[in-house]
């Protein structure tokens, strides 16, 4: 019986291989040393099982094991409007949010995407055009945030940048990958309102309402 797995030494649904290699050559924590690494999942992403032993603080080492979604990286904007103190802002379906309680799964956001193997700064270039009809000038680099470290590898590269309402062309996302998105100027106090009440409730989104608070209009 072969013990060929599909992403490990078979091609997986993408036609991936080797993926269980990823993270083996981790040295950079001595506390930490990597013993296995299984592939658990045949999806778009990649779902590993990772098992470790960690030394803790009293010097004893335990062996345990963790999940992480692999999605890749992403970046994501806000975009404003200085003279009209307005923010340009998504709003499409999302059905992890829908299922986990939010009324009817339409979230406000600010424009994101995956990086798909561009930089931050192209990627985050293609999907305000995409998403929004924006082409976007110049942009300003805020910070990089893992979004859920306990669990997604993912990393949120997070830019600002200007726009002008009248330069809004197109947009509406990629058919071909089902997106519908609804662009949507808010006013800034409006905006920061919408995080009070809960009509917003993207953490990206909220993270960069709240520094809009404390660098561009307050």
């Amino acid at each position: 019986m072969s013990d060929a797995r599909p992403g490990h030494d078979l091609p997986d649904s993408r036609g991936r291989t080797g993926l269980h290699a990823t993270g083996r050559e981790l040295d950079g924590n001595p506390d930490v040393r990597i013993r296995d690494i299984e592939v658990t999942s045949d999806g778009w992403h990649v779902l590993r099982r990772t098992t470790f032993d960690y030394r803790g603080r009293d010097g004893s080492w335990t062996t345990q094991s963790r999940e992480t979604y692999d999605r890749g990286n992403g970046a994501t904007v806000l975009l404003y409007d200085p003279v009209g103190r307005t923010l340009l802002l998504t709003r499409q379906f999302r059905f992890p949010a829908y299922v986990n309680g939010h009324p009817d799964g339409m979230l406000v956001e600010s424009a994101a995407g995956l990086l798909d193997g561009d930089s931050p700064e192209d990627a985050i270039r293609r999907e305000a055009a995409e998403e929004l009809g924006v082409g976007i000038g110049e942009l300003t680099h805020l910070f990089d945030l893992y979004m859920s470290p306990g669990s997604v590898t993912e990393r949120v590269h997070f830019y600002a940048a200007p726009y002008v309402p009248a330069d809004i062309a197109g947009g509406g996302g990629v058919a071909d990958e089902g997106e519908e998105i609804e662009p949507v100027i808010v006013p800034y106090d409006e905006a920061l309102a919408w995080v009070g009440d809960g009509r917003i409730a993207d953490g990206k989104t909220v993270i960069l309402v709240q520094w809009a608070a404390l660098n561009l209009f307050g």
